[in-house]
């Protein structure tokens, strides 16, 4: 399939030295015939080749041409192409009809009459201007043609008396071969229809025209020599053509099998197979959606030679039949492509549905999507088909449609549906912002085999810079069972871990890149043997934000809850590794942290501070000993309150019940309202500051759960 030939103006797959896949050799055949026999009937005559646009009309006459040229041996037709587009005018194109009889004939003294006739014969009914562009003269011929005009026997009548004399004299035919003379203007046809049947009307000289019937008829109810007539604009080509030569039908079983030829040679050029899995779902899209319309070879050309012009970088990159379906609609409905840009975050379920369709049913948002689709120009009858080529695009769509839909598969396969996916379909490569499968998949070959490379490094990179996507993209490599450096990776993570400029995403913002790392480390430390998470975990560790990091995943794994609470009380029926790792992890975080006892609370850092709500999660008791030990010597509750909890969380409230417990399992709530009691039992002071206000607003928050913990005063 390597020679399939995607860009000229040939339709692949259907060459000489090939199978003749759409018939057009066998009818080539039958078309030579047939001038054979118009030949020995009759001196000159006018056959026309007549089928609908893109049905194969110049894949015949390039065959019919190519063979009478391949079989010429001094006896047989002799061929003269006119291509009516090439002229400006109507002068010139009726010039250039003689012109081309004459640039036919054999160039040797037995033609030189006839050649001298023809070009006489052009020359008598061509303009003095026209005849010195179409025939050559210099400025001493011009002056000579006047001068022959003046003085000489130069009628039209009679110069065409002249050339029939010559050409009567030969021996050979002439083969006037014509396309597309449906694109003419209805002054251009009638002219060609002129020349072919009156003016043109010479022994030896045959004509083969082309054309779609319908727009011919079309054209000529346009002229006022038809007028607004079908019946009359038939009785028109009646006269002038004598033969009619109807392209044979393209039948649904020769579309079907030009269809699996192209998609073969495509493939192949890329170097790609299908999957079973793909194999049908693109026979599930071809049958339903896109097999009326590819109908015509030039239908399935300009397809497949977008699929292939198109497909490039992106091989391996994305998913092949999601690509072929983007293509479709690109190529047959652009409008509705540009939909797809416009509407990328309702698409891949990225968006905030708006209140107006926070409660909208599938047929409603279908009906939207009809009338975006009417308005972007899709015809009638092929709204469904649409509408079924996005359902099995994009899950909102296909759920909307009443099938199931699993975002997880759509990601997967890389399917546009995913917007990690989504733009190389839409920019026809990979982003600069975007990762290579290749690069990818390099680098955590790289990071399994500790052999640092670029493309390890751009990973990392991205893992800080694009969190969000490159997690995702690590937990689909998890999903398909891709064997992953998962040491490798968390300690990369833990290196990360603070350094994250990944802006949140999702509803509000929600979805930080914390977040999403912590996600992923808690399923990567799943993925290891329960015997090699305690090391690992230290590991992690072994900075401050490696310890933040490992003692969260180390919640998430050790409990059922997504969040950083309820906090964790060691139970007798935990295994032994996660005794071990809460042990080294509570070692490390009481490295980091020792030096923040040497200075006031209200010097305490970010860092610092989210070490101490860390802590809680792998020794409380160890964390709540060494607070208490501050609190005795350097640090005050309040002062410590205050640090703790950030003076803004709206719209949750300054001390909820996952907050309560977290400042239990840090210092002990009996401790901490002992040592405040005072405080919470004198009426509230009005603020001096900003800080006081704080302070205030801790206190009446404590007071609250205090009067609401059962056997307080």
């Amino acid at each position: 399939m390597a020679d399939a030939h995607f860009f000229n103006d040939e339709p692949f797959l259907d060459h000489e030295e090939g199978p003749d896949l759409l018939g057009h050799g066998q009818y080539a055949q039958h078309v030579l015939s047939l001038l054979d026999r118009v030949r020995a009937q009759t001196e000159t005559g006018v056959l026309a080749l007549i089928g609908p646009w893109g049905s194969g009309k110049s894949s015949v006459l390039g065959k019919v041409t190519r063979r009478l040229r391949e079989t010429e041996n001094g006896e047989g037709w002799l061929i003269a192409e006119l291509n009516p587009w090439l002229y400006s005018d109507l002068e010139s194109l009726t010039q250039a009809l003689f012109s081309e009889i004459r640039e036919a004939l054999p160039k040797d003294e037995r033609w030189s009459e006839a050649r001298k006739k023809i070009g006489g014969f052009g020359r008598a009914i061509s303009p003095l201007g026209k005849a010195t562009a179409v025939f050559g003269l210099d400025s001493e011929g011009l002056i000579q043609e006047v001068s022959n005009r003046v003085s000489g026997d130069t009628s039209a009548s009679a110069a065409k008396r002249r050339a029939e004399e010559a050409l009567r004299k030969t021996d050979r035919p002439v083969l006037v071969v014509m396309d597309d003379l449906d694109r003419l203007t209805p002054e251009e046809l009638l002219v060609i229809f002129k020349l072919v049947r009156l003016v043109g009307h010479l022994p030896g000289v045959y004509y083969l025209i082309s054309y779609d019937e319908r727009t011919l008829l079309d054209v000529l109810q346009r002229s006022e020599l038809v007028g607004n007539s079908e019946p009359r604009a038939r009785e028109f080509l009646e006269k002038i053509v004598q033969v009619r030569l109807d392209l044979p039908a393209f039948r649904e079983r020769d579309a079907d099998l030009l269809v699996d030829r192209s998609l073969a040679a495509v493939l192949a050029s890329h170097n790609l197979t299908l999957t079973p899995a793909e194999q049908q779902r693109l026979s599930e899209a071809y049958y339903q959606h896109l097999q009326a319309r590819l109908r015509t070879p030039r239908a399935i050309k300009r397809f497949f030679g977008q699929a292939d012009a198109t497909l490039g970088q992106l091989t391996g990159n994305v998913d092949i039949v999601d690509f072929l379906l983007v293509t479709f609609l690109r190529t047959s409905e652009p409008h509705a492509y540009q939909l797809l840009w416009q509407h990328r975050a309702e698409l891949t379920g990225t968006s905030v549905d708006l209140p107006s369709r926070s409660d909208e049913r599938p047929e409603q948002r279908i009906d939207r999507w009809r009338t975006r689709l009417q308005d972007a120009g899709v015809a009638e009858q092929h709204l469904t088909s649409v509408i079924g080529l996005l359902g099995m695009l994009f899950a909102p769509l296909r759920q909307a449609l009443g099938y199931g839909a699993n975002t997880q598969a759509i990601a997967l396969r890389r399917g546009i549906g995913s917007i990690d996916y989504f733009d190389r379909y839409m920019v026809f490569g990979i982003p600069d912002d975007d990762l290579p499968e290749h690069t990818f998949d390099t680098a955590l070959q790289q990071l399994a085999e500790g052999t640092p490379g670029t493309e390890a490094d751009e990973l990392l990179l991205r893992l800080r810079d694009d969190t969000q996507r490159i997690t995702r993209r690590i937990q689909y490599k998890r999903a398909a069972g891709t064997p992953l450096p998962v040491a490798s990776l968390l300690e990369a993570a833990a290196q990360q871990y603070g350094h994250l400029t990944a802006a949140p995403q999702g509803v509000f913002g929600l979805f930080t890149a914390d977040r999403a790392m912590d996600f992923l480390t808690r399923d990567l430390l799943t993925d290891l043997a329960e015997r090699e998470r305690p090391a690992i975990l230290q590991t992690m560790a072994e900075t401050p934000n490696g310890a933040i990091l490992a003692a969260r995943t180390l919640q998430r794994v050790t409990t059922r809850n997504d969040s950083d609470g309820p906090d964790h009380t060691q139970a007798a029926a935990d295994p032994d590794w996660i005794s071990e790792a809460r042990s080294l992890i509570s070692h490390e975080i009481a490295t980091h942290i020792a030096p923040a006892a040497s200075r006031p609370v209200d010097e305490l850092t970010e860092l610092e501070i989210t070490l101490l709500w860390a802590w809680r999660h792998t020794a409380s008791e160890a964390t709540r000993t060494w607070i208490n030990q501050q609190l005795d010597e350097t640090w005050t509750p309040l002062g410590l309150l205050a640090v703790l909890l950030p003076p803004d969380r709206a719209p949750f409230p300054l001390i909820d019940n996952d907050t309560l417990q977290g400042l239990d399992a840090l210092i002990g709530l009996e401790a901490l309202y002992s040592c405040l009691g005072p405080l919470l039992n004198a009426p509230a002071a009005e603020p001096a500051s900003p800080q006081d206000e704080h302070q205030t607003r801790i206190l009446q928050a404590l007071r609250e759960h205090r009067g609401n913990t059962p056997g307080s005063e």
